[in-house]
């Protein structure tokens, strides 16, 4: 039963209705794997999305961070054995092209773990993604990223959606024509429980160039 957390980022912690349904899915709490989105910068090890599971009293026997530390194939061990797997937030790209290299993604799709991501982590769980100046990344040309492709649609994750909202529909238009696209700004969650997506906050859909404001299910 695949279950997957699409999440903004939370400046203090989880709201209490996130914590409660992630205490009820997270029942497996053996192995957190926590996989970098600046895995060179060692000090970026997680401490803010560990602080949030803590919060909720959700705790772990082991804690593992993947970054260039990790060889390779221990790293793909690390997320074959993982009760959670954790994207962290940061630097969307670095950690894209740092799943391609360590070749992680069919294995994070074929684990039978939680799959969870904060910001850039969780772009990076979806399909595809929109590399875009105008959604603050460094480039001239945007350009669309493939994901690990957990759930066939795009995610645009901790974005100032309520000041540049035609911004957001005109950059993802071509995007939402080919699969749907759910934006989202801080204090989000999308989950994805078997075939059923619940939404918690301001999350708006993107589809077919039309833009809606879904309603909350958490």
């Amino acid at each position: 039963m695949k279950t997957h957390y699409y999440l903004g980022w939370f400046n203090n912690f989880f709201p209490d209705k996130l914590g409660r349904v992630l205490q009820e899915d997270i029942t497996d709490r053996k192995s957190l794997v926590m996989i970098s989105s600046n895995p060179l910068f060692y000090e970026d090890d997680g401490a803010t999305e560990r602080s949030w599971l803590d919060q909720a009293g959700i705790l772990f026997d082991e804690y593992h961070l993947i970054n260039y530390r990790v060889q390779k194939e221990d790293a793909q061990t690390l997320i074959q054995k993982a009760s959670v797997i954790f994207l962290l937030g940061g630097n969307t790209v670095k950690q894209n092209e740092f799943l391609v290299e360590y070749e992680l993604s069919d294995w994070i799709k074929n684990s039978s773990a939680i799959v969870m991501g904060a910001s850039a982590g969780a772009i990076n769980m979806s399909a595809k993604w929109l590399c875009s100046k105008n959604f603050g990344y460094n480039v001239e040309t945007s350009s669309v990223y493939e994901g690990v492709g957990l759930d066939d649609f795009s995610i645009l994750s901790h974005f100032d959606l309520e000041n540049n909202m035609a911004l957001v529909q005109e950059e993802l238009s071509t995007l939402s024509e080919e699969m749907n696209v759910y934006a989202s700004n801080k204090d989000c969650a999308v989950r994805i429980k078997e075939d059923k997506i619940d939404i918690l906050g301001q999350v708006y859909l993107i589809s077919h160039s039309k833009i809606q404001k879904m309603d909350e299910t958490l």
